[in-house]
């Protein structure tokens, strides 16, 4: 098999995986970024690995996030069709993701997005991205976008600073008991909240984290408290991604996420970066989230963040914060 067969080959495998064959397609797709992807190899030969014993996930190499920021991480030589940039923060150094195929993204994310909400068509989807519209070449409002144009409805659309409006759009929602998701960072979410207390019963609200600086840092649990109170809600849901990843896991309450079925979590130690494991039996896992993203074919799959949580038996996890000394992310600030 040459390798374009070989790219088509572990595309079409990635969206099929399902518990019993995520083993085999990840070591298969850890071979062939090793084989493709020049700075992968290089540091995987740094720390003396050897491809052909890695035999379970917990034996291949995680990179460590920071890669992304210093580095163009990816499988082969190509001229990317659009480049993400992560937020970060005034004089930090961003982390940057090329994409080789867009359409990869585009499945990763409606197939996610079907799979935790139904197809986008059943709602109207506003999004309160002020800081993220602003970049122009973030992965977040580019999925929001596509998202929207899956979903056709005639008030979609994204919001700067224009609260005003986007009281109206929701009040008007809620009166035609039209299905919606207000999917926003959360500081813009708190700030609106405050300014336009209401009761939404036919809306979820999303919260994507970040406080981007604008606010006092606010534990997981303090927002969602924040937000229900003032719309009245009895559950506000979460989004957990970031520009190194081309998939997200979704929380439909109280911060617990769940992955699609080609995405995974493991933990690491805090101080022991090659001590990784899964959640077996009834044992709580408390560490580094190191993530398995098979979406990420042309980067890389295989990724250690600098956020701490907890990973459960049935792969749920929650996200309790950052590493000490990490970089502050933008997707990542709040403290759990």
């Amino acid at each position: 098999m040459n390798t374009a067969e070989k790219n088509i080959d572990l595309e079409a495998r990635i969206f099929a995986a399902n518990e019993q064959d995520f083993n085999k397609l990840a070591i298969d797709i850890f071979r062939f970024q090793y084989a493709h992807n020049d700075i992968y190899r290089k540091y995987c030969d740094s720390i003396h690995t050897i491809p052909a014993a890695i035999h379970t996930i917990t034996e291949i190499p995680f990179l460590p996030i920071q890669f992304f920021k210093s580095h163009e991480v990816k499988v082969g030589n190509f001229d990317a069709t659009i480049e993400f940039e992560s937020s970060g923060t005034t004089g930090s150094m961003n982390s940057k993701h090329f994409l080789k195929d867009a359409e990869l993204y585009r499945k990763s994310f409606l197939k996610a997005f079907q799979h935790f909400y139904g197809h986008p068509r059943n709602y109207c989807i506003l999004g309160l991205l002020p800081s993220y519209l602003e970049r122009g070449n973030s992965s977040l409002v580019f999925m929001v976008d596509a998202l929207m144009k899956e979903s056709n409805h005639p008030l979609n659309g994204f919001y700067l600073q224009d609260h005003d409006k986007l009281h109206s759009t929701l009040l008007h929602n809620e009166l035609l008991q039209q299905p919606t998701i207000l999917i926003g960072v959360t500081y813009a979410l708190l700030d609106f909240a405050a300014l336009y207390p209401m009761e939404l019963k036919h809306t979820i609200v999303m919260e994507t984290g970040g406080m981007k600086g604008r606010r006092k840092e606010l534990t997981r649990a303090e927002v969602h408290a924040e937000l229900e109170s003032h719309l009245q809600l009895q559950t506000v849901h979460s989004e957990y991604g970031m520009t190194e990843l081309l998939s997200q896991a979704y929380s439909k309450g109280e911060g617990f996420f769940h992955c699609p079925s080609w995405m995974k979590i493991l933990i690491r130690e805090e101080d022991d970066p090659f001590e990784v494991s899964l959640a077996f039996d009834n044992t709580l896992m408390r560490g580094a989230l190191n993530i398995i993203d098979l979406a990420n074919l042309y980067s890389c799959s295989f990724i250690a963040t600098d956020d701490i949580g907890r990973l459960y038996k049935n792969g749920s996890f929650e996200v309790e914060g950052r590493i000490d000394n990490s970089a502050i992310r933008g997707c990542g600030l709040m403290l759990l």
